[in-house]
């Protein structure tokens, strides 16, 4: 697996539309690759992640490297392009996330399996699907096969997500989406009634400015509560009702508990609609069931999904420590970084579960994601192979 067998690599699985829920085939190709580099084993599971294995099912450690080989919509014309500073792969996917699975299939294929035996490692790639459809039913798979019981516990779990070459992802804030309709029956703009939108209206004030009371004193954007409206929609019924149908989403910071937060909106609503408080379970509504609040002449149904709490990693350990070696041996000048970001990611769904060294990395400019212009240098594409490589070989070494 040489720089121009790791580039067609990458370039094939960009080529291959993969948007969450249409993933089928690019997991096909990429498992077949995959065996095709001389891997183990190869194939696609239950949840439909491509899967590829190194090294013996019973060696004393394995290894997760969890990318994701869906995307989101658009299409980018596949191409190379030279520029002074390189050559750039332009396509959807190409930073978030192929380019950091590609590194991990190029890595896997470059130690080899022969090595894997030898240092008696096990190294699981995993091109895991729904990761951008808040889900997650890729990442949910694969935390429950290595559960302890079917499988053990990862000893270190690498994430692909971009970060560039030279630094590391620690931690990712959590998420919770609430998809909301609200109805009354429809009245003059005259009347003395507030219109539904105007109680909507109030419900996003409320949102921001409890955030805002929770956010006093916290000035990193990672320890901050974030909420965001997508989506706000008026329309009127045959039968004469109001409605909205809106979105709130939030990014949810450490120390911050969905089951709170939703207590809270729910008795403001219920105040707000001058309704009784409905009985309800948060550990259960923020997991998916409806509830709804019955006011005199509004009606509010609550729907919670994409609950992630937010997950932070340890510095101090082998996986990060075999990183810095391994970055430095690429590049003695470099300077390795860590990071965390305000987005979330499937270290969300397996970090609180496995609670192992772990870590999220791959090459390419995360401002780049989900962007028209989303492309990705194949000079750091190469040396992102490079360091997993190292960074594999190091970690097997380590006691």
């Amino acid at each position: 697996m040489e720089r121009a067998d790791a580039v067609e690599l990458l370039r094939g699985l960009v080529a291959i539309p993969s948007r969450s829920g249409q993933e089928a085939e690019a997991a096909q190709w990429l498992a077949a690759q995959m065996l095709a580099l001389g891997y183990d084993r190869a194939g696609v599971d239950e949840a439909g992640n491509a899967v590829g294995e190194i090294g013996p099912i019973e060696a004393v450690r394995t290894v997760v490297l969890l990318g994701h080989i869906d995307t989101v919509p658009g299409n980018i014309p596949v191409r190379i392009e030279s520029t002074p500073e390189g050559d750039l792969l332009y396509g959807r996917g190409s930073v978030d996330a192929k380019g950091p699975l590609a590194t991990f299939v190029a890595a896997g294929a470059r130690v080899g399996p022969d090595w894997a035996r030898d240092a008696n490692i096990r190294v699981v790639v995993v091109g895991a699907v729904e990761e951008e459809a808040a889900t997650s039913a890729g990442a949910r798979c694969i935390a429950a096969r290595f559960d302890g019981a079917r499988e053990p516990v990862p000893a270190a779990c690498v994430i692909g997500e971009p970060s560039h070459w030279q630094r590391l992802t620690l931690g990712y804030k959590g998420r919770l989406l609430l998809d909301l309709l609200a109805t009354q029956p429809m009245a003059h703009t005259a009347g003395p009634d507030a219109s539904i939108a105007t109680v909507v209206v109030d419900m996003w004030n409320w949102v921001t400015a409890h955030a805002a009371a929770i956010n006093a004193g916290r000035d990193r954007a990672f320890d901050q509560l974030s909420p965001s409206l997508r989506r706000f929609i008026t329309a009127t019924t045959e039968d004469m009702i109001d409605t909205v149908d809106a979105q709130v989403a939030w990014r949810l910071p450490i120390g911050v508990a969905a089951e709170a937060l939703v207590a809270a909106l729910v008795a403001w609503s219920a105040a707000h609609l001058h309704a009784a408080l409905p009985p309800f379970d948060a550990a259960r509504v923020i997991t998916g069931e409806p509830l709804t609040i019955d006011g005199p002449r509004t009606q509010i149904t609550l729907r919670f999904r994409g609950w992630e709490n937010a997950w932070r990693g340890d510095r101090q350990n082998a996986l990060v420590r075999s990183f810095l070696t391994a970055i430095r041996s690429v590049d003695p000048q470099a300077q390795p970084g860590f990071l965390v970001k305000t987005g979330t990611s499937d270290m969300n769904v397996v970090g609180p579960l496995w609670k192992c060294p772990i870590v999220a990395y791959g090459p390419g400019d995360s401002a780049l994601d989900h962007t028209p212009n989303e492309h990705v240098s194949l000079d750091e594409y190469w040396r992102a192979v490079n360091v997993m490589e190292a960074m594999l070989r190091t970690f097997a070494a380590s006691s």
